[in-house]
């Protein structure tokens, strides 16, 4: 029962985390494929982020962050629930 409830958990904090990168991203004008040129990510893998399909790990936060040329924390920075 707990590992449906947390795989409950960690895929609405996927979709909002996606949902908020996809916001940053638009919000500097960038696009798929300028920001995956931009942090050295694939863009199919930073679409399925912003879908929520994809369990993103801290290193991948950091290269999205210099990728945006913001902090790191910017991206944490959203409403979790």
């Amino acid at each position: 029962m707990a590992t449906q409830v947390q795989k409950k958990t960690t895929g609405k904090m996927n979709a909002r985390f996606g949902e908020h990168l996809k916001s940053v991203r638009e919000g500097k004008g960038l696009s798929l494929r300028r920001l995956a040129d931009l942090c050295n990510l694939d863009n199919s893998n930073i679409s399925k982020i912003e879908h929520g399909k994809f369990d993103i790990q801290l290193s991948t936060i950091i290269e999205l962050a210099k990728g945006l040329s913001v902090h790191p924390r910017e991206l944490l920075d959203y409403d979790f629930e």
